[in-house]
């Protein structure tokens, strides 16, 4: 029995492909006749996919078979109803939503490729890289600067994008990265000639990128007009967007109703018993959630240290916008996109259908909002905090922060009229915001690509990040300390740490960490087997055996 629908679906041939699109194709082409793989470089809505098609097409005529890589479970959804209209029953996919039967069926029908039903085109998330293809000629990675192509936890920690490139010289198949907002590492390999650049410049049928406002949270809340969470220009946008029965996009980067709940009187904060971290507050279900383990319990009627019985919410997340929009605008259908939204198997599937038939209005989100996906009706996009994902403490913060904000803005206005986004910040003035708003990629990047090379990052330098885990707190600091001493001796200054992470108990595991920055020029391989040699050593030690130490390459 075939457990993998899509067979049924009516065949269309290809929309043909405008001046630019064609353009792009050529210079694709010559760079593969190169051997080089290809960093496409488009603007939100310039027309990427249809070139994709196109490309896969020619593939399939030659008998390879093609891979295309996506970031994210959501986006399969609107992407393999266009493939399999285009590719009919060749096309397959494989993510983590499939049970094991229909991942082993996906196996099978790529690996006997003498099979008449065997999948010529595969759409799937990272794990499709380890598919048993045999004649593979083309590998295309959809929104390339995504960190959800990397797999950190648990083993085998890779990037997709690279295990990719290495697959495609495995199999002599040609390799392109497309995005609009490309990851640093992959712009300067780029510029460097590593890979070819080529670029689309212009929207889809020459639609103007979308008005981009920004407007001070800080100044609003002086003159005490803010509403909630939001400030008057983006309540009124909302109406009139809904007035034109157009549909909204907002984006908060946090999940749950509320960050944390807080004591009024003595500031206590529920805290998770197996990580040190506070519990987010969800509404829907009236409980507090680790995010790291999922513990969970009931909202406590008073406070554990002083018995207050008064406790608040502090900060916000897509509940609580979801829960205050209902407020404003009570007759409005409104939905939301995020993790804890989207667990069951279907969810996907029925937000987007709703969405895209216009049977909601307002759709309230985290990062999956931003992440490719194409709405024709959505005319205002809303970027609730701005500041929240500028201020996290990463070294890619801000390249993210752009990623991010220009990546949901590309969302508004991509048929018709002009979009319009509105970015709500306490810091306006911050350079990224200008960026974004400007739509100024390179000014971004000689910025990071500056720091980087002065403060040791990549793409100068290759990361290495080691974890040391265990669940007794004075046995791991004293593993760690011994460790610095073995790595030191072996890479000298290159090693940082050791040091807890932000989060420093995760599971009832304690957590140190070190960074081991090696030169680009320096050998790789003799980097590894010093640190290898430096692990084996701490485990030499009877007391040090049960530490857990994982290491961690290019950690994003």
């Amino acid at each position: 029995v075939n457990r993998i629908g899509g067979e049924n679906a009516t065949l269309m041939n290809p929309h043909s492909l405008n001046d630019a699109q064609t353009n792009a194709l050529n210079e694709i082409h010559s760079y593969f006749k190169q051997d080089k793989s290809v960093l496409l470089h488009g603007i939100t809505s310039s027309g990427k996919t249809e070139i994709y098609i196109h490309l896969i097409q020619e593939t399939l005529r030659r008998g390879k078979q093609v891979l295309y890589l996506l970031p994210e479970i959501a986006l399969t959804t609107q992407i393999i109803t266009r493939l399999q209209n285009t590719f009919g029953d060749k096309a397959g996919v494989y993510h983590s939503r499939f049970n094991d039967a229909e991942r082993v069926e996906t196996w099978n029908r790529v690996m006997n490729t003498q099979n008449e039903d065997h999948f010529q085109l595969i759409l799937g998330v990272r794990s499709s890289v380890f598919l048993p293809f045999s004649n593979l000629g083309l590998i295309i990675i959809d929104e390339e600067h995504e960190n959800t192509f990397k797999q950190f936890d648990p083993a085998p920690r890779y990037h997709a994008r690279d295990t990719a490139l290495m697959l495609a010289r495995m199999h002599d198949a040609r390799v392109l990265l497309g995005t609009a907002t490309p990851a640093v590492e992959t712009y300067y390999n780029a510029l460097s000639g590593k890979f070819g650049l080529v670029n689309l410049t212009t929207r889809h049928k020459e639609i103007a990128l979308p008005e981009i406002k920004v407007v001070d949270v800080v100044r609003a809340r002086k003159k005490k007009q803010m509403h909630a969470h939001f400030t008057p220009e983006l309540l009124k946008a909302i109406k009139n967007t809904l007035e034109d029965h157009k549909q909204v996009i907002l984006f908060q980067n946090r999940r749950g109703f509320a960050p944390y709940i807080a004591c009024a009187d003595c500031g206590w904060v529920p805290q998770c018993q197996h990580c040190d971290v506070s519990l987010t507050y969800h509404k829907n279900s009236n409980y507090l959630v680790c995010h790291y383990c999922g513990y969970s319990l009931h909202i406590p009627e008073k406070c554990s240290d002083c018995n207050n019985a008064q406790l608040e919410t502090r900060g916000f997340g897509t509940e609580k916008i979801e829960d205050d929009l209902h407020i404003f605008f009570p007759e409005a259908k409104i939905a939301r996109l995020d993790l804890d939204s989207t667990r069951a198997r279907q969810a996907y599937e029925k937000l987007f259908n709703a969405f895209e038939s216009g049977d909601t209005d307002i759709l309230v989100g985290t990062q999956m909002v931003s992440k490719g996906l194409d709405f024709a009706n959505v005319s205002l996009v809303g970027i609730l905090n701005a500041d929240n994902m500028l201020n996290y403490p990463d070294f890619r913060a801000y390249e993210r922060s752009f990623q991010l904000m220009a990546q949901v803005s590309g969302r508004a206005g991509r048929s018709g009229s002009r979009g319009q986004v509105i970015i709500q910040a306490s810091r306006p003035d911050n350079y990224i915001i200008h960026d974004v708003v400007n739509n100024n990629y390179r000014h971004m990047y000689q910025q990071q690509i500056t720091e980087r090379q002065e403060f040791q990052y990549p793409p100068f330098y290759r990361m290495i990040r080691l974890t040391l885990k265990h669940k007794k707190e004075p046995l791991l600091n004293r593993a760690a300390y011994a460790l610095e001493r073995l790595l030191k001796k072996q890479l000298g200054n290159r090693v940082a740490g050791p040091q807890p992470p932000i989060i420093a108990r995760v599971q009832n595991l304690y957590i140190q960490q070190f960074i081991i920055r090696i030169e680009r020029e320096k050998s790789f391989a003799t980097a590894r087997q010093r640190i290898l040699k430096s692990i084996e050593a701490l485990h030499q030690h009877a007391a040090y055996r049960s530490v857990i130490v994982q290491p961690d390459v290019d950690p994003v």
